[in-house]
């Protein structure tokens, strides 16, 4: 049975598309640094790749702390506010980059860069928050790969924008690259107040629509979480292991380039279509991802059902990159780095929605928290362990990373199987 959305109401989508835009600014301000590291380390800074590595890291650390307690703070003071502090932080140190000189080009990029992955700690925990609030459980992994996409498109810009405004001969304006998206993030500011409350209070929400949201979700009380009771769950530890995977996200996000031109010798002006190319795929596989476990379930499956064959196909589009270092065609290897972003996409849909499948709307924020410090610290370890192995022994050292990145996946999908049979959903009086 179709549902008539002109009959309900379907103001949970102009939602929907302001955390798409806020995913979007996000990861415009996240990916500069990848897609122009290459020029930053051979022609402005002459950093290593251990450098370039510890300059990651300390955007990861800085995100994986962040994350929980970015996370805590949006469950106790919600969304509306706690999107907006964590927008706010981003923009400002996102835009610091552009202050440092070469004199202390190391210290300072390690410092703003820790400052933009405390404040984009926030984003995913209010935006699938945000999703468990405004659409009914059905419905959620569609929705969250939706906004997921952003992600991709944020990444895409990256490319387009940076070369129009820094010389990729010399490396001259970097800086510009990096101020680029804070009238965005004022802009989306501002809206986001104009826009969003809780559905319930909200006026533009129509009976039907409201019933439509909470169809399948119950009455919750208002007592805070106690924080502390998520570590004792096993759902809290089967997304958190599953998000293992991140590190093979944040590999793709800040060495796909690096890879590219330290293989194949592409220049800055070259890495615009190829990213484009794996980005556009990483948007066509968050959008499909989410929607094949919304599939699955109208056509009778159970929800457990759906959402881990959902992960499985995900796994079966993403092994094929552990070849990627194994031709010399750099087409090829952008093609399978492509499908395999597709696959973390969708992978991510499906992952983040289980959050809310299982636990109540007032812990969801928290528990993405917990998950994301465990991708980043993943993350980390890969960033520190490939920036050596890259100055000992040269490029060769990718073969082990896209083997990993590759592998992962399957060690995930076993693992939530095993701690998570069936998606047994939480009692709520179990963590205040």
């Amino acid at each position: 049975m179709t549902v008539n959305t002109k009959t309900i109401g379907k103001y949970r989508y102009r939602i929907l598309a302001l955390i798409f835009l806020a995913t979007t600014i996000n990861y415009l301000d996240r990916s500069i640094l990848g897609v122009l590291g290459p020029t930053l380390r051979d022609k402005v800074f002459h950093w290593s790749n251990s450098d370039y590595a510890l300059i990651n890291v300390s955007f990861k650390v800085a995100y994986a702390f962040g994350l929980l307690f970015m996370g805590s703070i949006i469950d106790k003071v919600g969304v509306r506010l706690g999107y907006t502090i964590s927008i706010a932080i981003w923009s400002i140190f996102g835009m610091m980059h552009a202050l440092v000189q070469p004199a202390f080009s190391l210290i300072g990029f390690i410092t703003a860069r820790f400052g933009l992955g405390f404040g984009e700690s926030g984003n995913f925990p209010a935006a699938i928050k945000t999703v468990a609030e405004w659409f009914p459980k059905k419905d959620r992994a569609f929705a969250t790969g939706i906004f997921n996409a952003g992600s991709n498109v944020g990444a895409i810009l990256a490319p387009l924008i940076i070369p129009l405004v820094v010389n990729s001969a010399t490396g001259e304006n970097w800086q510009f690259a990096f101020l680029v998206s804070g009238t965005f993030s004022a802009i989306w500011v501002f809206l986001w107040w104009r826009t969003y409350r809780l559905p319930q209070f909200h006026p533009k929400v129509t009976k039907a629509e409201l019933d439509y949201i909470e169809a399948d979700s119950g009455i919750e009380t208002p007592s805070q979480v106690k924080w502390s009771k998520l570590f004792r769950f096993k759902q809290t530890w089967a997304f958190s292991l599953g998000k293992l995977t991140d590190a093979a996200w944040w590999f793709y996000l800040f060495w796909a380039t690096f890879f590219l031109t330290d293989k194949f010798h592409l220049q800055l002006s070259q890495l615009a279509l190829p990213m484009i190319v794996i980005y556009v795929m990483a948007d066509i596989g968050s959008i499909a991802g989410g929607y094949i476990s919304k599939y699955l379930m109208t056509m009778g499956w159970t929800l457990n059902k759906a959402r881990k064959i959902s992960l499985l196909i995900c796994v079966l589009f993403i092994l094929p990159v552990c070849f990627a270092t194994q031709t010399n065609n750099p087409w090829i290897a952008i093609i399978l780095i492509a499908l395999a972003a597709a696959g973390h996409q969708a992978w991510s849909a499906n992952l983040f929605t289980v959050v809310s499948d299982v636990f109540p709307k007032k812990a969801v924020a928290s528990v993405v928290g917990i998950g994301g410090l465990v991708g980043a610290l993943a993350g980390v370890v890969a960033d520190l362990s490939l920036g050596k192995v890259l100055d000992d022994s040269g490029p060769s050292a990718y073969f082990f990373a896209f083997l990993f990145a590759g592998l992962i996946y399957v060690f995930a999908l076993i693992v939530i199987q095993i701690l998570l049979p069936k998606l047994d959903a939480v009692n709520e009086k179990d963590i205040e």
